[in-house]
């Protein structure tokens, strides 16, 4: 197999304040939420897996605490009054002051309440993104894995593939009802994996599909994102495909199950 590679351009970080705009249900497990606000101007997001650390108010004074870099420009995020998250963009509208978040529904974490009771107006703390990964666009094919929290990423780059590329993608969802319509102008294979009702992060329909599906002829770029245990299988079917984990393929631990998921992301930082 050919090899495609990706490279990676960092940002200026800005920690901003924004504001609910709109929140719905996009399906009964998705909740995509419209944030803006003044200090959305000089926002960049260049590519699909552009994450950002949003903030939340106590949940029982509503005070928002947002991170304050040092002198050295360096940010602590283990102030235990800090309450956040990792999200990655799913649209960004500079021309309507307009950052799209989805949120998958869940009463569980700071996060997934938040979201479920969010109301126009309500406040949150963005920070980033810091940086951004450029895939090679000439790619023949794209290789697409994914939980639902990895799905807005997901169908982000489906959207923002070129015409003349061909995509992959095997997406698991919680049930059928939670598949999305995403348009893209790429040659789309999409495969919708329902766990039909087993919990997230215990199911194995992601590294089977990987592993039963010929891959397309060419040059490969591998994306994945998801439950972290869940992706392991997946890191030695890549390899034995031709896939090099930070060169054409980016297996990316979005969550962990049973694990408090603040501690998660801190272990991400740091490593």
């Amino acid at each position: 197999m050919s090899v495609a590679s990706s490279r990676v351009e960092l940002y200026p970080v800005q920690a901003r304040q924004l504001s609910v705009r709109t929140a719905h249900r996009l399906t009964p497990r998705m909740i995509r939420i419209v944030l803006t606000g003044a200090e959305l101007s000089g926002f960049r997001t260049d590519n699909h897996d552009d994450h950002v650390k949003l903030f939340f108010p106590d949940e029982n004074t509503g005070q928002l605490w947002l991170p304050q870099p040092d002198a050295e420009g360096h940010w602590n995020f283990r102030d235990p009054n800090l309450t956040f998250r990792d999200y990655t963009v799913r649209h960004y509208a500079p021309e309507r002051a307009e950052l799209t978040i989805d949120f998958v529904a869940h009463d569980h974490g700071p996060a997934g309440r938040w979201a479920l009771h969010a109301t126009p107006g309500d406040r949150i703390g963005v920070l980033g993104p810091r940086g951004t990964r450029h895939l090679d666009r000439t790619a023949d094919y794209y290789l697409i894995v994914a939980d639902e929290t990895g799905l807005p990423a997901a169908a982000r780059l489906l959207e923002e593939l070129p015409a003349h590329s061909t995509a992959l993608a095997f997406l698991e969802v919680a049930a059928p009802s939670e598949e999305q319509t995403i348009t893209t102008a790429a040659t789309t294979h999409i495969t919708w994996l329902s766990r039909d009702g087993a919990p997230a992060g215990s199911s194995s329909l992601l590294h089977q599909a990987l592993r039963t599906t010929p891959l397309p002829p060419g040059t490969g770029i591998a994306w994945c994102a998801g439950e972290a245990l869940t992706l392991k299988p997946l890191r030695r079917i890549l390899k034995e495909q031709g896939f090099v984990r930070g060169h054409n393929a980016e297996i990316d631990g979005y969550w962990r199950r049973g694990a408090n998921n603040r501690d998660h992301h801190l272990a991400a930082e740091a490593a």
